[in-house]
């Protein structure tokens, strides 16, 4: 296959996992958006678990990710790939009962099962990347995210639209249309054509380069420095994200402008990608991560300025920004630093230590919100986004030196 027939076919990849992300990925701001406010619903006047809902939807990515991977091994990506919609209806179906019959903790798993569906969903970018050539890697990445755009407008009309219609039960019907939403999405999903499903475009598929162990690759100071500026973005996002429709409602505000305040947040967490990976190939994946971080303290900056109806949307849309950055740098940062015979395991792994820790901070913010407040939820930004710019600065002074030796 010829250069620019291996970039468009690749294009033509990350256009429909982008399509797919839009549809799929909406199953992530319904559950954000009404987890936490059904949670509180379901409860009695202990609300300090009015976050486990999210916490179960973040837990099931991470248990998903490593069975996701090696389904998709033994499957094929396409196939593996459908397959994740499955889940995510069979998510979405279990929530709505739950809420008919008044079951918290069904509810959770309900939304654990939504989060094990969406574990497929965050294998559309590493697909896309690895059905690319290299140049076009963070592009392929983008593109995919950039497909979170349209899910941050799906999801929440989605909810807002459908969480009344099975009144008096409240909420169940934005979990009916979880389930449309993965059966859409299963239908643009069969439209992949990749080449061989388990190798990249471009590949004679052949891999000179044995796997090495998983220890010796996770161990990479890149590696290292790359993991953990993308799992504290990412979690930070969640922890302020989870904790903000509560502390909006608890501020007198109404749970439709929550849900718009998130819809906002997952917007500002997409659109950028349309330039990021321009941003990137210019600036270098480093400078872009740092640039996220940033953007999370400005978060914090605006959170803690006050909470007006604008300083909470403020805050959201800079929080949405600096994950967007963080995130996709990152990823591309992390793809660096793996062979294509080791990309399973390592992308499993990644998932599931990523989501793990996403699952704790979503738990911990309704812990942390109730006990404390909305204004030590944002405190703790700081020193996590520090520790982060600091780790970046040293992998670029030992890069400095190595050029130098």
């Amino acid at each position: 296959m010829s250069d620019a027939a291996t970039a468009r076919e690749a294009g033509r990849t990350a256009l429909i996992l982008a399509a797919a992300q839009a549809v799929v990925g909406a199953s992530a701001p319904i559950s954000i958006s009404m987890g936490g406010l059904a949670g509180s619903y379901l409860l009695g006047l202990d609300k300090s678990l009015a976050t486990a809902p999210v916490t179960g939807y973040n837990l099931g990515v991470a248990l998903a990710a490593l069975p996701a991977a090696m389904l998709m091994r033994a499957l094929g990506r396409r196939n593996g790939l459908i397959s994740g919609t499955a889940v995510t209806a069979l998510g979405g179906a279990l929530a709505a009962f739950a809420l008919f019959q008044l079951n918290f903790w069904l509810f959770v798993m309900g939304l654990l099962l939504i989060g094990g569906g969406g574990a497929f969903v965050q294998q559309y970018r590493f697909t896309a990347a690895d059905n690319a050539p290299p140049h076009f890697k963070p592009r392929a990445i983008s593109w995919v995210l950039g497909g979170g755009v349209f899910a941050a407008i799906i999801g929440p009309q989605v909810a807002i639209h459908t969480r009344a219609l099975f009144e008096p039960v409240m909420f169940a019907g934005a979990f009916v249309g979880v389930i449309a939403l993965a059966i859409i999405g299963a239908a643009i999903l069969s439209l992949l054509r990749l080449r061989r499903d388990d190798l990249p475009i471009g590949s004679d598929g052949i891999d000179s380069q044995p796997a090495r162990p998983l220890g010796e690759i996770l161990l990479q100071p890149r590696f290292v420095t790359a993991f953990i500026c993308g799992v504290s973005s990412f979690a930070l996002m969640s922890f302020i994200m989870t904790g903000a429709p509560l502390a909006i409602v608890g501020c007198g505000f109404s749970p439709d402008q929550a849900t718009l305040g998130i819809s906002w947040h997952v917007m500002a967490m997409f659109a950028p990608s349309f330039i990021t990976g321009s941003l990137i190939a210019r600036f270098g994946k480093e400078t872009v991560v740092a640039a996220g971080l940033l953007l999370l303290i400005g978060c914090g900056v605006v959170a803690l300025s006050g909470i007006a109806l604008w300083q909470f949307w403020l805050a959201l849309i800079l929080l949405g920004v600096g994950w967007n950055f963080g995130f996709i740098g990152a990823t591309a940062m992390v793809a660096e630093c793996y062979r294509p015979s080791e990309r399973n395991k390592v992308q499993g792994t990644h998932d599931f230590l990523l989501f793990s820790t996403v699952a704790f901070s979503s738990l911990m913010s309704g812990q942390v919100y109730n006990a404390f407040g909305w204004d030590t939820l944002n405190w703790i930004i700081f020193p996590v986004a520090g520790a982060c710019l600091i780790m970046l600065s040293l992998l670029a002074v030992r890069r400095r030196r190595a050029r130098m030796a």
